[in-house]
């Protein structure tokens, strides 16, 4: 597994980004839409942070975690023999789980410049904040939705990225979380190759 991490560390622009995710994508690829690479880039998938301050604060950062989550959850379901409605299943839940971040986030405006006609505000390239005119908001289910876009998806796969957090969720959710579960136990397979990605892979990052 650490072998096939190495190639998610280290992917400086939006072309070699593009690159590794026709390669970790192929066996899902036919299921996608010829323009899937062309959607992505334009609405910000490949160029925003996974957060704000945390793991993957870099332009960038939400593809490689999703890279990170997506390789995790395939090899968890290698070595565990996990079963799935199809076997794309584990790159379309890793890759696209959080899809809903990439157009969340943009560089706070850090001054202005008064010099001409009109001010000119000038942003913090180094800083990420969330974008408070993003249409849609959510999680998982922003993730569903956006998703959907692009493929049909099955329940498994609607469920397991709706739930990819856990049961770091608000409370409320708790019990919606665990009948979840119930119907379909790949959700904490998923939740644990998020948290490798997260907490282990992304740690230094």
């Amino acid at each position: 597994m650490n072998d096939e991490i190495k190639f998610a560390s280290d992917h400086s622009d939006v072309e070699s980004r593009v690159f590794a995710f026709r390669s970790c994508m192929e066996p899902a690829l036919h299921l996608f839409p010829e323009s899937i690479v062309e959607r992505l880039k334009g609405g910000g998938f490949f160029t925003a942070p996974a957060s704000t301050k945390y793991h993957g604060a870099y332009e960038g950062g939400l593809f490689e975690h999703s890279l990170n989550v997506t390789i995790s959850l395939v090899e968890l379901t290698k070595r565990n023999g996990l079963l799935w409605g199809r076997p794309e299943s584990p790159y379309i839940i890793g890759m696209f789980h959080d899809i809903c971040k990439q157009d969340q986030y943009r560089h706070p405006v850090d001054a202005t410049f008064y010099g001409g006609s009109a001010p000119i505000p000038l942003v913090d390239e180094s800083k990420w904040e969330y974008d408070p005119d993003a249409v849609l908001k959510g999680h998982g289910e922003k993730s569903v939705m956006l998703l959907s876009q692009h493929l049909s998806l099955t329940m498994e796969e609607i469920l397991c990225i709706r739930y990819h957090m856990g049961a770091f969720v608000d409370q409320k959710e708790w019990n919606d979380y665990t009948r979840a579960v119930h119907m379909c136990p790949n959700i904490l397979w998923t939740h644990t190759a998020n948290m490798i990605a997260a907490h282990i892979l992304e740690i230094d990052k």
